[in-house]
């Protein structure tokens, strides 16, 4: 069984306005609430793909009970552990002249230790886990090692981890030694403390982050593609070109293939072509609606995947 671990999930709250006006009223055109966050987007992917999994994390009070109810009516499975604080509310304001949108995000609820714990407990209790992602911010109260900890004892259990983060979270829970990550370029050029203007900059990167016991990384680069660095080979996944509605939980999309992949026994080669087909197809609906089955394995076709493995000077110039 798949599992995703939201320890930070949301209600996103969508808006789509003509112009944002800073000196007059704005009027919304239109509002949709989605659950959101990225093992929440994960589990939504998983689900549209019909790949059974479980979102697990913390939920709690009204906007908590209307994240699991609108999971529950869009199919996803889960099994939270309710929290004394309130579910956090993102707001998504989408700026139809223009095409930008502005991402508001809440800092979440503060977790109690004895909350941590019931996670512990869950998550080690799990016996039928195989594969656990794990994305998103960490609430106030939960410290970056809870991320190590978790990683560590379910790969100690012979399951795959896939780690989805950045800042501090990113840079602790590779402690634990994932068999995936999954930053975007950004991402992995603050854990690493330089700029990564170029694809050999971005493989250097993920090879040095793999020399810290992490078993393979890969990178989301927007229209660039998404690079694997494994240790016998690197691969690059191209999507085609496509008119983008939105970009709000693309790499997540993309997590939600690639696992698939994995949990349907495809090479990595189809993996990651489905890891850039799901984020491609997400890019085409509005708000944080996330791309069906039929989108994803439509988009398969359409990537164009190459067998980059070089060393050396051979890396050299290549963008």
């Amino acid at each position: 069984m798949i599992y995703t671990l939201a320890l930070n999930p949301a209600i996103d709250r969508t808006f789509w306005v003509e112009k944002l006006d800073f000196e007059e009223t704005t009027r919304v055109q239109k509002e949709c609430r989605y659950p959101g966050g990225k093992g929440i987007d994960v589990s939504r992917v998983l689900t549209n793909l019909g790949a059974p999994n479980t979102a697990l994390g913390f939920i709690g009070g009204f906007v908590g009970d209307e994240l699991e109810c609108r999971l529950t009516s869009e199919g996803v499975r889960s099994d939270f552990i309710h929290i004394s604080g309130e579910t956090r509310t993102n707001i998504i304001v989408h700026e139809e002249e223009t095409g930008r949108h502005v991402l508001l995000t809440a800092s979440g609820p503060e977790i109690a230790p004895y909350e941590i714990g019931a996670l512990f407990r869950k998550i080690d209790g799990l016996k039928d886990i195989s594969i656990l992602a794990i994305g998103g911010s960490l609430p106030p109260g939960v410290h970056p090692e809870t991320y190590r900890r978790i990683i560590a004892g379910v790969r100690a259990r012979g399951a795959i981890t896939l780690l989805d983060a950045d800042g501090d979270a990113l840079r602790v829970g590779i402690q634990g030694g994932p068999d995936y990550i999954k930053p975007n370029r950004r991402e992995l050029s603050q854990l690493v403390g330089r700029e990564l203007n170029e694809l050999a900059d971005v493989v250097e990167a993920a090879e040095w982050v793999r020399s810290q016991g992490v078993g393979a990384v890969l990178v989301s680069m927007g229209a660039d593609g998404i690079v694997l660095v494994k240790d016998d080979g690197i691969y690059l996944a191209i999507p085609p070109k496509v008119e983008v509605v939105n970009t709000v939980g693309v790499g997540d999309s993309a997590v939600a293939g690639f696992l698939y992949g994995l949990a349907t026994g495809l090479d990595l080669k189809e993996c990651l072509t489905h890891a850039t087909a799901a984020g491609t197809a997400t890019t085409l609906k509005p708000g944080t609606a996330r791309a069906n089955r039929k989108d994803i394995l439509d988009m398969v076709p359409r990537v164009r995947f190459e067998d980059i493995s070089r060393s050396g000077d051979q890396w050299k110039g290549l963008k």
